[in-house]
């Protein structure tokens, strides 16, 4: 519950905070540096050299600054509440710490092979780290941190084509921005539950989300292959499906943090993934069908299926009796995203210039 009201004190003992690991965890990521170098823009040189400038403007540059608002004990957040909102810490700093590497990397490997390229991700990834470090700090404020020098010499890296890290970044920066919008809109209405000032900056940073999102669009609308073809059209579904199934997931897992921002979390959910599918309509050639009755129906019956999977893996059972016990229950979500990937989809080409 959260008590009222916040007192200044001394500051807290902070400790250094270990990753829960889950199929929701954030991943780190790596990539084809040679493939993205030779990358052909010309198509979107315009569209692209545009959003450089308004990057190196930078016009969040004096956003992301602590004042004193945040100087004040938060030992009134407690129980679920106060864990809840750890845990959202905790996911958005490593979620964005994982952009900033994969950003800063991708920018040191294209600096003498795509220098427009090298450069704009060396300014997403200034946003990133951004982004990160107000988290950690704000994590501190609750009496831990995430070592991002430790995560990233000893995180697994994954290992994603140029094309996928394009579809999936696009989607990711998108879905990000809709679920800070949504929240900021909604607090604005009910400022009383405001319960830390970090909700305060959320619209301008979902202003970094949607600026970084319109960039992997014009990075996507420059290569045909991403767009024009039969096996563009399966792999934006599926890349749409397994955001929207994750983020289904974690909002579910997250349902103590959102009640107590005054906001139902099914409703979120439905309205987030509603919002980013249509928005995809201006980058990926086919969108999902989410109005069909099945739809969120069977992300549902996924993330029930993640608890029981939770619920397993929390038990002390012997690890080859979780491994038996798991495999019905992730056999059956594979069940429901096969279905759900089988609806018919929109085509997004005829959406074109009607999505807002």
């Amino acid at each position: 519950m959260v008590n009222s009201p916040p007192k200044p004190t001394s500051e807290a003992v902070v400790s250094k905070k270990a990753i829960k690991e889950n199929i929701l965890t954030p991943r780190f990521y790596t990539t084809d540096f040679e493939t993205a170098a030779n990358l052909d823009l010309s198509a979107q040189d315009e569209q692209l050299q545009a959003m450089l400038t308004e990057m190196r403007a930078d016009y969040n540059r004096h956003h992301f600054v602590r004042n004193d608002t945040f100087n004040h004990s938060w030992d009134h957040v407690t129980g679920e509440a106060r864990q809840a909102f750890i845990d959202y810490l905790e996911r958005s700093c490593v979620s964005e710490f994982s952009g900033f590497l994969l950003f800063k990397e991708l920018s040191r490997k294209l600096k003498d092979r795509n220098p427009l390229l090298s450069e704009m991700f060396n300014l997403m990834a200034r946003d990133e780290a951004r982004h990160a470090g107000f988290l950690n700090k704000a994590m501190g404020d609750f009496g831990c941190t995430m070592d991002l020098g430790y995560l990233t010499k000893n995180r697994v890296y994954t290992f994603f084509p140029i094309e996928w890290v394009i579809y999936t970044v696009y989607l990711s920066e998108k879905i990000g921005y809709w679920r800070y919008i949504i929240i900021y809109r909604h607090l604005e209405k009910h400022p009383e539950n405001i319960f830390y000032p970090l909700f305060h900056y959320f619209e301008s940073w979902c202003q970094d989300e949607n600026r970084h999102g319109d960039i992997f669009n014009a990075l996507l609308r420059s290569q045909p292959q991403l767009w024009q073809t039969w096996k563009a059209r399966l792999w934006s579904r599926f890349f749409l499906l397994s955001v929207f199934a994750t983020h289904t997931l974690t909002v579910n897992e997250r349902q103590g943090f959102y009640h107590t921002l005054g906001i139902d979390p099914t409703q979120f959910d439905q309205e987030v993934i509603r919002k980013t599918n249509e928005t995809a309509a201006r980058a990926f050639p086919s969108i999902l069908n989410t109005e069909h009755p099945d739809f969120f129906r069977r992300l549902h019956q996924c993330s029930d299926l993640n608890v029981k999977i939770s619920a397993v893996n929390n038990s002390n059972q012997p690890k080859w009796l979780k491994v038996i016990r798991k495999l019905p229950l992730q056999a059956a979500i594979v069940g429901h995203l096969l279905r759900l990937y089988l609806i018919k989809p929109i085509d997004a080409e005829a959406l074109r210039g009607t999505v807002r």
